[in-house]
């Protein structure tokens, strides 16, 4: 880690002879928000005060260094889908090999049963990325949805595999034997690993997958899922350490109106006209989480600006979150939960 040192020499007159002094150096270190700092230097080229300002000069480096740690200390990072890199998605140990990795949240999906179950899931149907079917069969694309989760009860769901079958984009993934779990029972699972490892309890980010054309078919209405979803996290979960997040804007208006204290998570997939999502949802959410690749340092000056905190998706290596971290994101959300701690050890 390194700075930029601006050094501006100024011309003594009459106060000093040229014998005893030639330049004097001060030293103002300028430290931004993301951690970036510059050093404006005036030179003195008397020994002892050239010591010195070189210890004033290491000093200031190890300010800015510290707190450059302190903004790394304050990014929420989230595992997506627990640790989707590493483990079957929306799955357990997913989650918890992402606690271990000190993840603040956890992000994940949740679609509804035909029995009113809230299973946590990407999809509303088996996808045949990740998943056998009941006879131990891969599934074939074009009938994935014909396995649809609104149709099944959870006790249907239980004869699914979708934790062995390899994921053509997450090779190393370690691969177990699993069903698609509950929420409540997910919650139940982090609370007391959290307690029995002494972890913090990690916040939990969860999306509502709905899809307008999709209503009645794949999942209900808005207000039922939401009520659905609402319940089995109030009951198992402090609200303090939860959020919604959607794509669908009529969802998230659904929460504002009706749970008001439910911090709400805009995600965004194709552009950052953010005024003109504000304007259709009619208020400002807490978090707008877009595609990493839409944002540069001042889309998220302007969104932090607008009282909005920056969390984008879905950040894979670690360079690219290093910047997204320089240019003052909140949070990053990953697939690998380890580059955090690669980020943190470079530091």
């Amino acid at each position: 880690m390194g700075a930029a040192i601006n050094y501006r020499n100024i011309e003594l007159k009459n106060q000093y002879s040229a014998s005893k002094l030639h330049e004097i150096e001060l030293l103002t270190p300028r430290i931004y928000k993301n951690g970036s700092y510059a050093l404006i230097c005036i030179k003195l080229n008397i020994p002892l005060m050239r010591n010195l300002i070189v210890l004033i000069s290491i000093a200031v480096l190890v300010i800015g260094c510290s707190q450059k740690k302190q903004i790394l200390k304050d990014i929420d990072w989230q595992g997506h889908r627990g640790a989707r890199g590493n483990f079957p998605e929306n799955t357990w140990p997913a989650f918890q090999y992402a606690m271990d990795q000190k993840m603040t949240t956890l992000e994940m999906d949740v679609v509804i049963t035909a029995d009113s179950q809230v299973v946590v899931s990407h999809e509303p149907f088996m996808n045949h990325l990740i998943c056998l079917d009941s006879g131990g069969n891969d599934i074939v694309e074009a009938e994935e949805k014909r396995y649809n989760i609104y149709h099944m009860s959870y006790e249907q769901l239980q004869g699914f595999d979708c934790g062995t079958r390899i994921h053509p984009s997450f090779l190393k993934q370690t691969h177990v034997s699993l069903s698609k779990p509950l929420l409540s029972a997910v919650l139940n699972k982090v609370k007391l690993y959290a307690k029995t490892h002494a972890l913090s309890l990690p916040r939990l980010n969860v999306e509502v997958k709905y899809e307008a054309e999709n209503e009645g078919e794949f999942h209900p209405d808005i207000a039922t899922y939401s009520q659905l979803v609402f319940q089995v996290l109030q009951e198992n979960y402090p609200t303090d350490q939860w959020n919604i997040q959607s794509f669908n804007f009529d969802v998230l208006k659904y929460w504002h109106e009706n749970h008001p204290e439910v911090k709400l998570a805009a995600l965004i997939e194709n552009n950052t006209d953010w005024e003109s999502h504000l304007e259709y949802l009619g208020f400002t959410p807490e978090i707008y989480s877009p595609n990493h690749i839409l944002l540069d340092g001042n889309t998220i000056a302007a969104l932090q600006e607008a009282g909005m905190k920056v969390i984008p998706w879905t950040v894979n290596k670690p360079k690219v979150a290093e910047r997204l971290i320089e240019q003052g994101v909140d949070g990053i959300i990953t697939d690998y939960p380890i580059i955090a701690s690669e980020i943190h050890n470079n530091q």
